[in-house]
């Protein structure tokens, strides 16, 4: 493909499709890529006029697969309005139904939504090509099956701690409103065991501590064991460490947040060089998102769909920018801000690899911290405190999900929502171009991506993109 043509692809997930993007292709390459959240749905304007505990009903119901997330972002913006913290013991159960739910989700994504662009047809003369087919091929490859069995008995955890998944309503600002026995610890202990008894023999092929352990790329390039081994093997031959590079630039908000610290760290990484995050400097841009309204900080901003969808714009979603910069949000970055010596490397190639390397490193490294988290959990203590919420005054919920960072801002006046706005992880990683033109950041990781003669949706673009597992309900919420 040679000429210079436009390209309009999607649906990408294997969850729910609505996603698109232009591709400007010339010479049998992306020149210019623009991602469109082709679909408003308006939680936030829904919020408004609530009461601020509606909240916690309300919003976890933006996404069935990070509802948690959401859950925890609502009760820790509460809780700040109310000026409190919540019990350490019922911050500590909320911690661990969020890393369940985390976990659950890398999972999910490596097994059922990347793996088996690599059982197609395109691959079958690569020497890996039955390995992967047998493992990963949709609705029936073994590696599935395996999968969705580990998956749904780690889930187990949510049920008991949790009530129900999705939208539980357990989290609270003041903790939990279930407070586990010494029994139920057993029980978690046990469903906690028999995943990492999964995790070691079917994903890692070894133990956990040894792939935590690599400290270094080239350690990485020496695993060969279990399916990660096999996703590095197909990454090594077809060259995914140099395909969908970032800017190279990562953001989180804290994994995990407890009044001790969060377990992975807040923090920006540019340029190799890690700093302290500032929420502050935090700007939501509008200038090509068929919103109306000015370029403002989350809590003071608006949510006002431009009906008309003015010809400039392209996209439902908004331009989350820090400083004026795009950042790349996800469990890369968590990684590497958090200082793991291999995410670190990893962050400075910015690559497809270095995205699924980054997730399976932290599916490990959670794994070790449910385990030291259960361990923690005393019954003994109160899980909740009484919380009440004042009728005027501001809050904010910083969290991570399983795609990056998350933050809720609420403004309640005379004891109802005035505001209630929300930046997910898909909206800085699919945000749209800023007033200077700057791409977001899938935009810019799809320039360069190869585009092979008659190909509709080309698989170098499917790569980059679920490289990024996007959430696209979450992005416009």
């Amino acid at each position: 493909m040679t000429d210079n043509t436009t390209l309009l692809v999607g649906p990408f997930n294997r969850v729910e499709g609505d996603l698109e993007i232009r591709l400007d292709i010339a010479e049998g390459a992306v020149t210019a890529a623009y991602a469109n959240s082709p679909l408003f749905r308006g939680f936030e304007t829904i919020l408004q006029g609530k009461g601020p505990r509606d909240a916690l009903t309300i919003t976890p119901r933006i996404c069935g697969i990070c509802s948690v997330s959401q859950s925890i972002a609502a009760a820790r913006a509460l809780a700040d309005l109310a000026g409190v913290t919540p019990s350490v013991q019922g911050e500590k159960v909320a911690q661990l139904l969020h890393m369940v739910e985390n976990v659950s989700d890398h999972l999910m994504h490596f097994n059922l939504f990347f793996m088996p662009d690599f059982a197609r047809p395109v691959y079958e003369a690569r020497g890996w090509y039955d390995d992967v087919v047998s493992r990963f091929t949709a609705g029936a490859g073994s590696a599935i099956r395996r999968a969705t069995e580990a998956r749904a008995a780690l889930m187990h955890i949510t049920g008991l701690l949790g009530g129900k998944w999705p939208h539980t309503l357990a989290i609270q600002p003041g903790g939990v409103t279930r407070a586990p026995t010494t029994r139920d610890k057993v029980r978690m202990g046990a469903d906690l065991a028999a995943f990492r008894s999964y995790l070691e023999e079917v994903v890692f092929g070894g133990p956990l501590e040894a792939f935590v352990g690599l400290g270094s790329i080239a350690a990485l390039d020496n695993w060969e064991a279990g399916d990660a081994g096999l996703f590095l093997r197909v990454a090594q031959e077809i060259g995914l460490e140099n395909s969908g590079v970032g800017k190279r630039r990562y953001l989180s908000f804290g994994a995990y947040p407890s009044q001790s610290g969060e377990v992975f760290k807040q923090g920006i990484l540019a340029g190799g060089v890690a700093a302290d995050l500032a929420p502050q400097d935090i700007v939501e841009e509008l200038s090509h998102a068929w919103m109306l309204g000015p370029d403002m900080h989350p809590s003071m901003g608006q949510t006002m769909p431009d009906e008309d969808m003015r010809e400039d714009a392209y996209s439902w979603c908004k331009a989350p920018r820090l400083n004026g910069q795009t950042y790349e949000t996800g469990a890369l970055a968590r990684q590497a801000i958090d200082g793991h010596p291999l995410a670190v490397e990893l962050a400075q190639k910015g690559s497809v690899r270095a995205r699924v390397a980054g997730r399976l490193l932290e599916l490990a490294r959670t794994q070790i911290e449910m385990e030291r988290l259960l361990a923690e959990i005393d019954p003994r203590e109160p899980f909740m405190k009484h919380v009440k919420l004042p009728q005027n005054g501001t809050g904010v919920g910083l969290v991570e999900a399983a795609r990056g960072a998350l933050g809720h801002w609420i403004r309640v006046e005379g004891g109802q929502i005035a505001s209630y706005q929300i930046i997910a992880p898909t909206t800085w990683n699919f945000s749209p171009r800023d007033s200077r033109g700057v791409p977001g950041p899938v935009e810019a990781a799809l320039e360069g991506a190869p585009v092979g003669e008659g190909e509709e949706t080309p698989i170098s673009v499917q790569h980059i993109v679920r490289s990024f597992d996007p959430c696209m309900v979450c992005t416009v919420h």
